[in-house]
This record gives C-alpha cells, sequence and structure tokens, in this order.
C-alpha cells in the first residue's frame, strides 16, 4: 500500500496537486454554507422518559412556555402597566410562531409578580417543537423586542439561540488568535517558511472536505452545529501533527540520498505507516461517539472522526505529492539559524537532548516510573468528587439578554417557577388522576402543585414545582420519587420537565459509556497490536493514557469546579463540571494521547527491527521524535487550545482539558513513564503469544519491505 502511495507521488504529483486544488474549491463552494443547514446543540434521548412525556403533553395541545419577556419599572396594580402589558401580549399573539402568551392578568398568579411588586413577565409558548424552528422563532422574539426600555426577553429558545451564536463566534476569535502563533511556531518548528505552510495547506484542505460530508449528512439526518468547533481544531492540529512528521521524515531521506522514489518510499513506509497507524486510532476513538443518542455528542463523533481520516488520507497522497514537487525546495526561505538546526536534525546524535533524557530516565526506571504515575495519580484524585451540570442560560456572558433575564427571574420573582417538573398522564380514570396528584404533591421537595390540565387524547398534565434548583440533588430525588408512584389504574405516567431532563441525560451517558468505552479499547488493542505485533505494548498505552486522562479530570475539577484562575480563564465558576464534558475528553484526549505513541513506538520498533538493542532502540526513538511529539503537542495545544478564549463555559472547560492532556502526555507520559517502563520491561514489551505472533505476521502492516530504512 505504501509502495503505491510512494509512486502515485513520484508519477502524478502534477495530477494530485490540480485535484487536491479542484477538490480545495470544490468543497468550499459546497460545504462552505454547512453552519446554514446544521441543526441546534440537541441533548435529547429519544427513549428517555423526560423526552417521551415533552411529546406526549406537545401531541395533547400542551406547548410548554419557552420565551420569557420580563417587564421592569411596572407595578401590577397601576392601570398603566395593564395597558402596557395588553399592548404587548398583543404583539405578541399577532406572531404566526406564538402559540399562547400568558402573564399576571391571564392567569391572575402572584407567580409573575416580583417580590417587590415592580416587575412582571410573561410567559410566552411557542407552536413548534422542532429545535431550529423553536429556537428561530425565539430568537425573533427578542429581535422584535430588542432595545425597548424596560424589557428582557429570555427563555430556554432564546438561551439556546443565544449559546450557538457565541460558539460560532467564539470560533472565529479563537481562530483569530491562534492562527498567527502557530504560523510563528510552525515556522520555528518546521525550519523553514515553505516547509512551515504545508500543514496550513493539509489542515484547509481536511476542514472543507469535512465540511462538505457533514453538507451531505445534514441532508439524511440531524447535525449538531457543535460538530464544527472540533472538526476545526482537530483538523488543523493533526493537519500540524502529520506534516511535521511527515516533513521531517522526509528531510532526513534526502539529506541521506537525495529527492527521488526511493526517499518516498522510505518516507511513506515508516511516517506514512505510522500516519496511518495513528489516524485509525484516534478516528476509532471519536468514532466511540457515535453510539450516543444526543445529537450534538453524535455529531462530534462524526465530524471528529471524518475530519481525521481525511487530514490522513491528504498527508499520505497530497503532502507527498507536494514534497516531490519541492524536492530540496521545502527547506527554502530558512533563516540560517534555523537551517543549521534542520540540517542537525536529520542526523543521528548520541548527544542530543531527548537521547541524553532517555538514558537519564533508563538508569533510574524504577523511581521515575513509580514518581511519574504517582504524580498522576494524585493529580486525578479531585476527579472522585467532581459535580456535573447541564447548558442553560448560565453559560451565558453576563450581558446576555437571555442569561440577564435569567438571573431577573431567580433573583427577584417566586423561585423555580421556570423549571416546573412536568408529570404526563394518560388515561386513568379521575379518582386515580386525583390520588396520584395528591401524591406528588406530597413528595418531599415539592414546593406547590397546580390544578391538572385536561388535554386531548385523554392526557393530562401534572405541573409541581421544586423547592429546589432543578440541578440540584434534592430536585433529583424528588424527580425519582415521583416515577415511583404508580400510575392510575388503566393509565400510564411520564414524568418530564428540567429536572428529569437532567437526570435521564446522565442516565443514558452511563448506559451508553461502557459501549464507547469498549469500542475505544478494543480498536486501541488490535491497531496498536497490528503495528507493533506485541500485546504488551498496547496494554500499557492503555494504562498510561488512563492515567493522563485521570490527571487532566482531576485538574479540570481544581480549575473549573473549585474556581480557580477565574481572573486569568476570565469565568465564574458554576461549582461543577458540564455533565458531557468527561466524556468528550476521554474520546478525544484518549484518541490524541495514543496518536503519540504511536509516533514513539514506531520510531523504537523501526531502530529495533534495524539491529538496535531494547534499551538503545528507546534512545534512538525518543531522539528521534521527542522534538517532534514535542513540537505538535505544543502546535496542537495552541489550536485548541484558544477555545479556552470562549465566553462559554464548556468551549473553555473543552479547550483547556485538551490542551493539557497533550501537553501531559508529550511531558511526563512520553519523556518519563515510557523510556522507564519500557526499560523495566526489557524484551517483554514486544512479547505476544505464538498464536497472536502468527497472526502479526500474516495481517499485521510492517515496514520490511521497504529498503534501506534507517533508524
Amino acid at each position: 500500500m505504501f509502495d503505491s502511495l510512494a509512486r502515485l507521488a513520484d508519477g502524478h504529483a502534477r495530477r494530485v496537486g490540480l485535484f487536491a486544488i479542484v477538490f480545495f474549491f470544490l468543497a468550499g463552494a459546497l460545504g462552505g454554507s454547512v453552519a446554514e443547514r446544521l441543526d441546534p446543540y440537541g441533548a435529547d434521548d429519544p427513549a428517555t422518559d423526560s423526552v417521551k412525556s415533552r411529546e406526549q403533553l406537545h401531541d395533547a395541545g400542551l406547548h410548554i412556555p419557552a420565551v420569557e419577556v420580563v417587564i421592569e419599572d411596572a407595578p401590577v396594580a397601576k392601570a398603566s402597566t395593564r395597558r402596557r402589558i395588553a399592548a404587548l401580549e398583543g404583539e405578541l399573539r399577532q406572531r404566526g410562531d406564538v402559540e399562547s402568551v400568558n402573564g399576571y392578568y391571564t392567569t391572575h398568579s402572584r407567580d409573575f409578580v416580583s417580590k417587590d411588586g415592580n416587575s412582571t413577565y410573561l410567559a410566552v409558548a411557542l407552536k413548534s417543537d422542532d429545535d431550529k424552528e423553536w429556537q428561530e422563532a425565539g430568537a425573533d422574539v427578542a429581535d422584535q423586542l430588542a432595545g425597548r426600555p424596560g424589557i428582557l426577553v429570555g427563555g430556554a429558545a432564546v438561551a439556546q439561540e443565544q449559546v450557538n451564536k457565541q460558539v460560532e463566534e467564539d470560533l472565529k476569535k479563537a481562530e483569530m488568535l491562534a492562527f498567527p502563533l502557530l504560523f510563528l511556531l510552525s515556522f520555528v518548528f518546521f525550519r523553514s517558511l515553505v516547509a512551515s505552510l504545508l500543514p496550513v495547506m493539509i489542515g484547509l484542505l481536511a476542514i472543507v472536505g469535512t465540511f462538505l460530508i457533514l453538507r451531505v449528512a445534514s441532508e439524511f439526518g440531524s447535525i449538531s452545529i457543535f460538530a464544527l468547533n472540533l472538526t476545526t481544531g482537530l483538523g488543523l492540529g493533526l493537519a500540524i501533527d502529520y506534516s511535521l512528521f511527515i516533513v521531517s521524515r522526509y528531510r532526513e531521506e534526502i539529506a541521506k540520498d537525495g529527492p527521488g522514489l526511493p526517499a518516498m518510499r522510505r518516507v511513506l513506509a515508516t511516517a506514512g505507516r505510522t500516519v496511518f497507524f495513528s489516524s485509525l486510532t484516534v478516528a476509532a476513538a471519536l468514532a466511540s461517539l457515535l453510539v450516543f443518542p444526543q445529537r450534538f455528542l453524535y455529531s462530534m463523533g462524526l465530524g471528529g472522526s471524518l475530519v481525521v481520516l481525511l487530514a490522513a488520507l491528504i498527508s499520505l497522497t497530497v503532502l507527498p505529492a507536494v514534497l516531490t514537487l519541492l524536492g530540496t525546495r521545502v527547506n527554502s526561505l530558512s533563516p540560517r539559524f534555523l537551517r543549521r538546526r534542520a540540517e542537525a536534525d536529520t542526523r543521528p546524535d548520541e548527544h542530543g537532548f531527548w537521547y541524553r533524557l532517555s538514558r537519564f530516565v533508563m538508569r533510574r526506571p524504577a523511581p521515575i516510573a513509580t514518581l511519574s504515575a504517582l504524580l498522576l495519580i494524585v493529580l486525578g484524585i479531585p476527579f472522585f468528587s467532581i459535580k456535573f451540570d447541564t447548558v442553560d442560560a448560565r453559560v451565558l456572558p453576563n450581558d446576555a439578554s437571555a442569561r440577564e433575564t435569567y438571573d431577573v427571574v431567580t433573583a427577584e420573582f417566586p423561585p423555580y417557577r421556570e423549571a416546573p417538573i412536568w408529570v404526563s398522564v394518560k388515561g386513568g380514570d379521575p379518582k386515580g388522576i386525583a390520588e396520584l396528584v395528591a401524591r406528588v404533591r406530597r413528595t418531599p421537595g415539592v414546593a406547590a402543585v397546580y390544578p391538572p390540565q385536561k388535554l386531548r387524547e385523554g392526557v393530562t398534565a401534572i405541573q409541581a414545582i421544586s423547592a429546589n434548583p432543578f440541578n440540584s440533588e434534592a430536585s433529583k430525588t424528588t424527580v425519582k420519587q415521583m416515577r415511583e408512584i404508580p400510575p392510575p389504574p388503566g393509565g400510564t405516567a411520564l414524568v418530564g420537565g428540567a429536572t428529569a431532563d437532567f437526570v435521564d441525560f446522565q442516565g443514558s451517558l452511563a448506559r451508553h459509556l461502557p459501549i464507547a468505552f469498549a469500542i475505544i479499547v478494543i480498536a486501541t488493542l488490535v491497531i496498536l497490536f497490528l503495528m507493533t505485533g506485541s500485546v504488551v505494548l498496547p496494554i500499557k498505552s492503555l494504562i498510561m493514557n488512563v492515567l493522563n486522562l485521570s490527571a487532566v479530570f482531576g485538574l479540570l475539577v481544581l480549575i473549573f469546579q473549585d474556581g480557580r484562575f477565574e481572573g486569568l480563564l476570565d469565568y465564574t465558576s458554576a461549582g461543577a463540571i458540564e455533565q458531557t464534558m468527561p466524556i468528550l475528553l476521554f474520546a478525544v484526549a484518549f484518541g490524541l494521547s495514543t496518536d503519540y505513541a504511536v509516533f514513539l513506538l514506531s520510531r523504537i520498533k523501526e531502530a529495533r527491527d534495524s539491529g538496535a538493542s531494547d534499551s538503545e532502540s528507546v534512545a534512538i526513538g525518543l531522539e528521534r521524535t521527542g522534538r517532534i511529539v514535542t513540537a505538535a503537542a505544543l502546535l496542537f495545544a495552541v489550536a485548541i487550545g484558544a477555545f479556552a478564549t470562549s465566553q462559554i463555559i464548556f468551549i473553555k472547560q473543552n479547550g483547556v482539558g485538551t490542551a493539557l492532556a497533550v501537553l501531559i502526555d508529550a511531558s511526563i507520559v512520553r519523556a518519563l513513564l515510557v523510556p522507564s517502563l519500557m526499560e523495566l520491561l526489557g524484551k517483554w514489551n514486544w512479547w505476544a503469544p505464538a498464536p497472536l505472533r502468527r497472526l502479526h505476521e500474516r495481517f499485521g502492516i510492517s515496514e520490511a519491505a521497504t529498503p534501506g530504512a534507517a533508524p
């Protein structure tokens, strides 16, 4: 396979380059509008009771309020306030997307009156239950009333729309901040201006290609707009990783024999093979997100795995073709001091920093392995105290209208009315429903229960108000106890609402997590076995990845849950971590950690296959990849860590967590744990049972057929 790719690059370089240019413009034209075609966040699992309850109530004619309009300086006892509110209600009812408008004057409920009596609010229900239409309608209402004195507009529909827009703005801001720094660092690490432009080329091709695929996928299913964040960051980061690895190896080969087919064969049989295995491990880790029914998770799995495979495909086809066309000009436009370093990089050096570091570590393998592992374990201890939160108006900046509305309603009006618990009862006799209402009222943690509402299709809606915040443990317990109440004879009962959504979301994640974990573990073991022929190295890689992730999760708790570095990172702690963050980080960081493991193990195996001893092959492997892995990790941390500038806290958590994962992996894990454990295990690193050895000899992908590959 790799020999065929080398011949493609050598014999058809211009055609490949021309095809890449046509593909770029075609994919950009067709996929450039992908954001307009994608759907909102999407956190529902259709199989959960909360979603079934919401759909049942909607089908029966109940439209739960999605927009809140707060009117300040409006004492409800004044006639002028009544006229003002009546005019506003009439204006809203005239909208074709509004189902109902309720407030103090339509319900006479003091729930719509602030504690000081000077403010009131309207609860606006929308007709559509389609996520995108629902959000767009909420945004239109907010735009219609924007700028009017004394009026704030918020609610769930407005908040989700503003979160989506803020994420798009933050993505553009992160790119603006990251690109100049990435270019500067790439210039230093790639040693020339020409070479530093190559990862930009690979990244842009991979990103626009993925946009095109997502655009096509959106025609057949629902894809979340949040996939674009991961796609952009991963596409750029992995383009840098793969380009750095292939370009560095190409320089080594042309320094020995000059450019040509033999050099390209060795490059693709070694570095190309590494990129191939790396992309499979990262794509498999991200593809594990496809098992989750939540739209934003499976969309990130789809977009992430696609951009990884595209980045690898382009790195194995377009990049070799461009290098063939450039030849030695890949080193052009390089300052003298960088040119000297580039020349030094092409020559093995037993006095290099990474070689000497590996020898230092392998002289003291037990204490260094113990201290390194202990440090990662200690850093991970705070993870045991993790608390989870969800995405709502609180994640928005303080000046967003949905956040302002949320703060006013929470502080100034009777508490927790904006997030009621809904019980949807279908069937049952009046006596049984009355008994159910009484038992709901007696449930611990219930502050109030409104009279049941008779709807269409034999459905009755019961609205209960919790005495605690919707995301608190007390409210979650209240919902669980309500679900234990038997339905009325001959009927069914489903508990929904914001708290039930929270409970069911966590339950759905917990049910699907073992499957995702199994996919990642099995894929990593199989792919690393096919690459190395060992069963020990894949298991060891899994253990080190788990240690790395535990440290990252612990640091996230210390920073975001405990409220450290709030000024530096520009956020306000919610006292919890967004509930999907560990799953998303697990998939992304696990894949990236395995990515760096593949880079290092490939050079160690190459040196060992060329006759170096076990210890010497580790030292050679670390010397040849230490600078590259460190540079790749730093560049990737900049690319994805730029999301730390986001105003949305869970995007900030993702950026900081991923950056920490790659930096810890490239430093503590690859520089200290790997060489120390390799030294301790010695020849057992490469052990496999005889049947598996035969299996690897038959199906494993090796570079043995490539002549002249040197360590």
